[in-house]
């Protein structure tokens, strides 16, 4: 049963910031002080950052908490299930999923945050780019066009940022937690429903663009790339199973 000073404190507080994180020391630094500098942007509203430990076996927990966020565990390894459980925990009226990789620009958090909590605006998430392309054409420049202009397109959020008020998260039912890859998109599809009967808008965000890791356009070669792309669009169901899915959580020894 919920104490009235948690329901005081979750009444309190505007927005939470989750960001799940599986072996994330060397990157959360750089992204927590992004979302901090975002935060300081938002003048009279009370957020919070949760980093979601999914089972790290680096020092990312500690890494976390040594900045002063609050981190919660999730133990069954997943990214569905580690957002899932940080909204869980969260206490704030608008939900921002970053990825540990990914930096956001200032303007763009509080023009989500003002769409989405004084606005007409539900959910829905940004524009993105690589912070480095390593000199790949195909995947480091290209591809990440063609997906924003599928993302604006049909309104679908990717995963490295997504925004939702939080009664909208739990009509929905939050991200699928029986896929391993492309839950964004399945969640884009739910919440949009959720949004058209609350009316309300999703949409996706052009402008300042959400800058996220290239890494692994360095841990995998042009070919391995290519066949983890080939194998969804000729099985799609692959995404059902976590061993097909071993391009978004396989990394180098070390990494």
């Amino acid at each position: 049963m919920s104490s009235s000073s948690d329901i005081t404190q979750a009444e309190e507080t505007d927005y939470s910031i989750i960001v799940p994180a599986f072996n994330e020391e060397e990157y959360l630094p750089k992204t927590l002080r992004s979302l901090n500098a975002c935060m300081e942007r938002i003048e009279n509203a009370k957020g919070e950052i949760i980093v979601v430990d999914n089972n790290s076996d680096d020092r990312t927990a500690v890494v976390a908490k040594s900045t002063g966020v609050r981190v919660v565990h999730e133990r069954i390894r997943g990214i569905a299930m580690a957002r899932n459980s940080g909204a869980e925990q969260a206490l704030g009226q608008v939900f921002f999923f970053v990825d540990a990789d990914t930096s956001i620009p200032p303007s763009l958090f509080q023009e989500a945050y003002q769409l989405s909590r004084h606005g007409r605006v539900g959910a829905g998430g940004a524009t993105l780019r690589f912070d480095r392309t390593h000199g790949k054409l195909v995947f480091g420049l290209l591809v990440p066009k063609f997906w924003n202009l599928i993302s604006q397109i049909f309104r679908l959020a990717a995963g490295s940022f997504v925004f939702c008020r939080k009664e909208l998260f739990v009509e929905c039912g939050g991200f699928p937690e029986n896929i391993y890859a492309g839950e964004e998109v399945f969640f884009s599809r739910k919440v949009k429903e959720s949004c058209s009967r609350a009316g309300r808008e999703f949409r996706i965000l052009g402008g300042d663009r959400v800058v996220t890791s290239s890494r692994k356009l360095l841990w995998h070669s042009n070919l391995r790339i290519s066949l983890s792309m080939f194998l969804l669009i000729v099985f799609p169901l692959s995404i059902r199973y976590r061993k097909l899915c071993h391009f978004w959580y396989d990394r180098p020894d070390g990494k």
